[in-house]
């Protein structure tokens, strides 16, 4: 028989989303069966060659915390790495890495066919096997029916996907690639809402044909750090320079000559893109007092000389696209591997969905990743790996898991997502988060390793090791609560970053709590130092206390403001609440409350449209 005669789990999608739900479900004991259209591009770098970034980095963390592959994955094929924001402070800093596409892509294969309980299957999905409003399997372009309890959509780009370059367009999910149908259609028959979006891509080049001479190099870090938590997983040690170069006016000049010839502006396109990830002809013409925009010369990987121009996406003609390019400093002479393109594709508006993911209409049904209008690898896979959680659960008939917006970078996305929906593909930020100081990258095994080891996915050994880490931060933040400095040690110090002497003894706390006072300089005191070789610190914690010692006040302020909303998180609101017969509620709320079904009082908060009065008449209704 090819296959199991029914599966726990059926991911439909080989991406980011797919790959991490696949993994969690399977892990978790599901038996699990990965349906993508190619076998050889699950874990494939669509767009460009590099995980993490401004909050993205976060999540990736976050990701591996929770027992996720993207760190993982991330680190051992990474080619640099790079700490962003660190002149900022600690809630900002996001890690980032450069990728070898071809080896991130393998690795993602090698790990999912080490995983147990995970069978592959290359078809397309076409619809969807439904009874009495629950999922019962799928149908493949084979016309073979795969049953199984519950299913996971990461279809990406895929549904619908059409593919611009200049007047041509043509189906696809990615260049070279085909593109998904039957499965939007299906949908709509079961009364879902879809939406179409916009992506785009840069041309790829010949690394060979470019001048690096005129750019600016962009090496990683000195001491590179990594995402993965596990002690197992190593830094990167032989890293590979990016490089920076700018367009000018004469780009700008080729590309606004031929804007007729763009389906962005002569109708081709009328789908919404990402506001934040413009294309080249975008920037161009919304922003035209500019005379240069930033591009950034990305190396696909070490053995390959293919180069990715991040900061020209573009569906303009190839013709334009070589034309304006080459007027590029260090392009003069570029041979183009392929050109850019801009990419449509079906979406389900997201406040279709509940908080784990599964659909309201049809039962053990979800969906994860792009078919929810985000956009980026990380936002795919973070869906991805919640999805697979919560079928999995789904089938064990265990408790669901659902993150807060006070513990996890992921809970903000998802609860944006079904709470407010999207009408523009959604990009993480950390400005979206209002708990950004509890949620910082270097934290997130603290926060969220225990959750992982309560649902099976984290290891006891791990669990311990971030137990060990948090009594290690503890005891060296205790170390500096208690301990007085000697006048002797500390002033020279003081007057060597500007300060002045200070005439009698204190608690080396609050020395370091002084902006001017770094870890370099803490260290070097000599019962500082002391300390740290008999208890074998190693940089992690040393960093970690840190940012306790300092920035204690916003963290606490923080964690009280999180506190108070959590209480109105733990007010439930029943699953079929009568929101029509409450008199004083405005027919907006009713309509919005009615559409979102929001799980708990705090969600329903942040729903558009729902003011302080409706909670207050929630509140009394609910006998609180």
């Amino acid at each position: 028989m090819m296959f199991e005669s029914k599966y726990d789990v059926i991911v439909v999608g080989g991406g980011h989303a797919g790959a991490e739900a696949a993994a969690a479900s399977a892990n978790l004991g599901s038996k699990t069966l990965l349906v993508t259209m190619n076998l050889q591009t699950i874990g494939q770098m669509s767009c460009n060659p590099a995980m993490g970034g401004i909050a993205k980095g976060q999540i990736v963390r976050e990701i591996d915390a929770l027992g996720g592959y993207s760190g993982i994955v991330s680190d051992l094929t990474s080619i640099q790495f790079k700490m962003l924001n660190k002149s900022k402070g600690p809630a900002m800093w996001s890690p980032r890495v450069q990728s070898d596409r071809a080896q991130f892509a393998l690795k993602w294969r090698e790990m999912l066919e080490k995983t147990p309980n995970l069978d592959f299957y290359q078809d397309m999905v076409v619809g969807l096997i439904v009874k009495n409003n629950q999922i019962r399997g799928v149908k493949t372009g084979l016309d073979i029916d795969i049953f199984s309890k519950t299913v996971i959509l990461t279809n990406g780009t895929f549904l619908n996907g059409l593919i611009h370059v200049g007047e041509k367009n043509f189906g696809g999910g990615r260049v070279g690639e085909k593109s998904s149908t039957g499965i939007t259609s299906d949908l709509e028959s079961y009364g879902f809402i879809s939406g179409r979006m916009k992506t785009g891509t840069p041309p790829r080049v010949d690394g060979r044909s470019l001048d690096y001479s005129v750019m600016e190099e962009q090496p990683g870090d000195e001491t590179p750090s990594k995402f993965s938590f596990l002690e197992e997983i190593k830094p990167i040690e032989d890293q590979t320079s990016c490089h920076i170069t700018y367009t000018n006016t004469i780009v700008h000049d080729i590309m606004a000559e031929s804007f007729n010839r763009s389906p962005m502006f002569n109708g081709k396109i009328s789908s919404t893109g990402p506001r934040y990830c413009p294309s080249i002809e975008d920037k161009i013409h919304r922003f035209s007092d500019k005379e240069r925009h930033q591009i950034f010369v990305e190396p696909e990987g070490k053995n390959t000389v293919e180069v990715y121009v991040n900061g020209f996406s573009t569906s303009m003609p190839e013709d334009v696209q070589y034309s304006a390019i080459k007027k590029i400093p260090g392009f003069k002479n570029v041979k183009i591997f392929r050109p850019g393109y801009a990419i449509e594709y079906d979406y389900f508006p997201p406040t279709q969905l509940t908080l784990t993911l599964e659909t309201k209409s049809i039962e053990n049904l979800f969906f994860a990743g792009q078919i929810n209008g985000t956009t980026g690898y990380e936002e795919a896979a973070a869906q991805g790996l919640m999805a697979g959680i919560n079928a999995a659960a789904k089938v064990f008939s265990k408790d669901s898991l659902v993150l807060t917006r006070s513990e996890a970078y992921i809970g903000v996305l998802i609860d944006d997502l079904i709470t407010k929906g999207t009408e523009e593909p959604y990009r993480m930020f950390t400005s979206r988060a209002e708990y950004r100081t509890l949620l910082r990258q270097d934290n997130a095994d603290i926060r969220l390793t225990e959750k992982s080891f309560n649902i099976g996915l984290a290891s006891k050994n791990r669990l311990k090791r971030i137990q060990n880490k948090q009594e290690k931060v503890k005891s060296y933040v205790d170390f500096f609560e208690k301990t007085s400095y000697e006048l002797d040690e500390v002033n020279p110090l003081l007057e060597s970053v500007g300060y002045e002497p200070v005439p009698q003894k204190g608690k080396l706390a609050k020395m370091y709590a002084r902006p001017n006072i770094k870890k370099d300089h803490m260290i070097s005191l000599p019962s500082v130092k002391d300390y740290i070789e008999k208890n074998s610190l190693d940089i992690e914690i040393i960093e970690q206390a840190e940012i306790q010692i300092k920035y204690r006040g916003y963290i606490e302020k923080e964690k009280n403001n999180a506190d108070k909303l959590q209480r109105l998180e733990d007010i439930k609101i029943p699953k079929n609440f009568d929101y029509d017969s409450l008199a004083s509620l405005s027919f907006e709320a009713k309509e919005k409350l009615n559409s979102i079904k929001p799980s708990t009082l705090s969600q329903a908060s942040r729903i558009s449209g729902i003011n302080p009065s409706d909670i207050s008449v929630l509140l009394v209704k609910m006998g609180r």
